[in-house]
């Protein structure tokens, strides 16, 4: 879905990371190993349909199902609000990690435009997809449970 078929959205000039919105409510509903577990999963996903080096993706989004499955002990999941926090967060982690090791190594120093024509909208989207898809994967997590 993610990179099929949400670019093709014609009005769309970002699209939200669902493999990121899926690896931190992972990580927050189940915890730091679960949350890296789904991690490594996607990251491989996105290292195999991007070009760049292997484990670009894996190493980040690893390391934000460990961040966000250390939220997992403190909040009740229920809530919407710490997700919604931790969606622009992870959303602006993952963000500066691809301008610092994609564009300022190679001296693009043009931090301002990506920030509002890249990050913006993407945090944007990220955070209305997270709304519906932070509860599916709460339920689901529920059902499964139980």
């Amino acid at each position: 879905m993610q990179t099929s078929v949400i670019p093709l959205i014609p009005f769309l000039s970002s699209s939200p990371n669902l493999l990121l919105i899926l690896t931190f409510s992972i990580g927050f509903i189940h915890g730091n190993l679960p949350g890296m577990i789904y991690g490594l999963g996607a990251g491989l996903l996105l290292d195999l349909f991007y070009s760049g080096p292997f484990g670009f993706y894996s190493f980040i989004f690893v390391v934000i199902g460990y961040l966000n499955g250390i939220f997992s002990n403190i909040y009740y999941e229920e809530y919407i609000t710490l997700p919604m926090l931790m969606c622009v967060v992870n959303e602006f982690i993952y963000h500066v990690y691809i301008y610092i090791f994609r564009f300022l190594i190679r001296g693009k120093y043009d931090l301002p435009y990506y920030l509002v024509h890249v990050v913006l909208p993407a945090i944007v989207f990220s955070l209305m997809v997270t709304l519906i898809l932070y509860r599916f994967v709460f339920t689901a997590s529920e059902k499964i449970d139980e």
